[in-house]
Parts: structure tokens; C-alpha cells; sequence
């Protein structure tokens, strides 16, 4: 017994829709299950109403409204007690139209999220390479829901950006993401920047027993646990607002699923796919061509929007 109450208790509370950060999980999270001072308590989020994949495209695009503005949708009760002593929590996330997946936001606004009080935090993230809004929602909650977040992991498709454009849509809407055309890579974070996610729960099967009580600040720094791409930021800050002006309208349309919204978001489509043609290319470019003059400003942003895991390197030796 007292065996068991010395170990630390570790909560996952994950949703994972394409099976790939249900991987990312594993793989984070073995060293931990197979440590003995370590109890690790899986907690799978089942939303209500279920979000099928491969997505329809109208079905795909009808969610953004709702995840760009937090609306929490239902899920179903969870596999564990709110109020049970947890030493750390891992929250492990999609990121959807720049925000966290409508059934993380769910899980964020119900009940169970008192979980979160006063508890020490790790997020996980894969994604296709934008993530910065999505995470500042999500530090947003944590502290709305009293919790302090002392790391972030960040695993993105390592893919050419022109290429993600094609083949992430392509594994959204048909289930494939294969390589195809010899010139479009397979789509996803690869099997082994998965695989080395392990040196994440490597670094904290080492850290947490040694711990008096909960963490207090970042366990995994060196780790290269997060890189910051300095071109993505100006350009998530206008796709984002262009989300909040699209996404404002069409909750006033009419809710989810309904005919007057439906047609909006057919010419929403069009200038949501001339903004990527567009816009998109020529925010890089003035991005590439001011780098020289805002190289200080960026790395500085850059170093800033990393925290508080860093994207350092220098105990990655020690946990491969």
C-alpha cells in the first residue's frame, strides 16, 4: 500500500481522430507505463456526437465556427474520477482551423476539467506545422481552469509546405496518405519523429519519482521538444482573423448542419482556397525578403513562442 501511494500518478487525456496522435501517445508514453513509481491512468475523449473520418468536405469546414470560438460540444463521461490525486496531466491535442479539436475543447468545458486545478500540465501536439494560436487558446483554458502548464511538445509533418497544402486535405477528405506523383511525401508527422517521442517519457520516467511532489517547471528542456518556424507567424495571425470574421457570420447564420449556412460556407470555400493561393505565397515571400532587417525580432519571437520546453537539444543523447 504504501508503495502505491508513493508512486506518481500520471492522467493522458487525449482525442485522436486519424489514429496518428493516438500513436504519438503510445510512444510518449511507454517509457512511463513501464516504469514501477509510475502509474499512468489513459483517459480517451468520446465526443457525443462522433466526428467521422474520413471527413464529408461540408462536414469538415461546418466545424470551424465553433472550434475558431471554443463552443464546447458534448462528450461522454470520462474514464476516470475529476476529483482523484493526479501528480501530472498530459493533454494531447489535434489542432483544427488554428485551434484545439472541438472535442478537446469539450473536455476543456465540462465537469471533468476540474481535474485541472491546481495541477501541473504537459501539452502534446501533432499537427501539419501551424500550431502557435492553438496553443496560446489552450494556455488561454488551462489558466481558466487553473491549472499551470510546464511543457510543450510539438510534432509536425516535416513535409515541404506547398506539398501539405495537397496531401493533408487529400488524408482528411479520402483516408489515403500515401505518397503519390513522386514529387507529394506521405502525410503526417513520420513514424519517426513518433517513434522519438519516447524520449519524452524517457526524460520524465527519470524525473518524476525522484520528485517530492508535483513539478513545478519544465522536465523535458534539451529535448528538442518544440521548434518555432519564424515564416508561419505572420501568417497564422491573418488566417486566424479571417477565421474569427467568417466564423462570427456564419454562427449567426443559422447552427451547424443548417441550409442558409451551408451556402455560405460553399463561397466561404472559394475564399478560403483563393487565400491559400494567394495570400498565403505572398505573406511568405514579404516574410523571406524582410528577414534580413527582422532576423533579431523574429528569433526573439521565435524564442519566446518555444517556451517553456525550448527547442534545445543538448540532453537529447541522454534519452534516444
Amino acid at each position: 500500500m504504501a508503495a502505491s501511494q508513493a508512486a506518481k500518478r500520471v492522467l493522458v487525456v487525449h482525442y485522436s481522430q486519424t489514429g496518428q496522435l493516438a500513436r504519438a501517445v503510445q510512444s510518449f508514453t511507454a517509457p512511463l507505463r513501464a516504469c514501477p513509481g509510475i502509474e499512468v491512468v489513459d483517459a480517451p475523449i468520446v465526443p457525443r456526437e462522433p466526428y467521422r473520418f474520413p471527413w464529408r468536405f461540408l462536414d469538415f469546414l461546418d466545424t470551424f465556427p465553433e472550434c475558431v470560438y471554443l463552443d464546447p460540444p458534448a462528450i461522454a463521461p470520462v474514464a476516470f474520477d475529476p476529483d482523484e490525486r493526479f501528480d501530472l496531466i498530459i493533454l494531447a491535442y489535434q489542432v483544427w482551423f488554428l485551434s484545439p479539436s472541438l472535442p478537446m475543447t469539450g473536455f476543456l468545458g465540462s465537469d471533468a476539467a476540474r481535474v485541472l486545478a491546481g495541477k501541473p500540465v504537459i501539452t502534446l501536439i501533432a499537427c501539419r506545422n501551424m500550431w502557435l494560436t492553438a496553443e496560446a487558446k489552450m494556455v488561454a483554458l488551462l489558466e481558466r481552469c487553473g491549472a499551470r502548464l510546464i511543457d510543450n511538445v510539438v510534432l509536425v509533418d516535416r513535409g515541404p509546405p506547398w506539398s501539405t497544402f495537397i496531401t493533408t486535405p487529400r488524408w482528411l477528405l479520402t483516408g489515403r496518405k500515401d505518397a503519390f506523383w513522386k514529387i507529394f511525401p506521405e502525410a503526417g508527422v513520420s513514424a519517426a519523429d513518433i517513434e522519438g517521442a519516447a524520449r519524452f517519457g524517457r526524460a520524465l520516467s527519470v524525473a518524476l519519482p525522484l520528485l517530492s511532489g508535483a513539478p513545478t517547471q519544465s522536465l523535458l528542456r534539451g529535448l528538442g521538444a518544440v521548434r518555432v518556424d519564424p515564416r508561419y507567424i505572420a501568417s497564422e495571425r491573418i488566417g486566424h482573423r479571417s477565421f474569427l470574421l467568417w466564423g462570427r457570420l456564419l454562427r449567426r447564420i443559422g447552427p451547424p448542419g443548417s441550409r442558409p449556412r451551408r451556402a455560405v460556407l460553399v463561397l466561404y470555400a472559394v475564399f478560403l482556397a483563393t487565400m491559400i493561393v494567394t495570400v498565403l505565397p505572398l505573406t511568405l515571400a514579404a516574410a523571406w525578403l524582410l528577414r534580413p532587417f527582422l532576423s533579431g525580432r523574429l528569433r526573439e519571437a521565435a524564442r519566446r513562442l518555444e517556451a517553456p520546453s525550448g527547442s534545445e537539444c543538448d540532453r537529447c543523447g541522454d534519452f534516444l
